[in-house]
């Protein structure tokens, strides 16, 4: 996807609870970019404009796994305060 159907992307699948902004978005990218967590591609988009479509790296993909462990672990440590409360 280009960086606007990302953001849109996430928006739509958080039932428009998360935003994304283009300032936070395309930095992140260039980061994950950088790290070979994702691989970009110059294509035209759906209105013919130059846009840089990005997609998950095998090694994109293992760092995904370990950071929604990481995630998770978070959310249950979290959980468990907020029972005893």
């Amino acid at each position: 996807m280009h960086g606007y159907g990302i953001a849109l992307r996430i928006h739509l699948l958080s039932q428009k609870v998360l935003v994304v902004e283009e300032g936070s978005l395309y930095p992140a990218l260039q980061r994950l970019l950088i790290k070979g967590w994702i691989s970009g591609q110059w294509r035209p988009s759906e209105n013919n404009r130059r846009a840089r479509y990005y997609s998950l790296t095998k090694a994109g993909r293992k760092q995904l796994g370990a950071e929604i462990s990481e995630f998770e672990k978070v959310v249950a440590a979290i959980h468990r305060v907020i029972e005893t409360a």
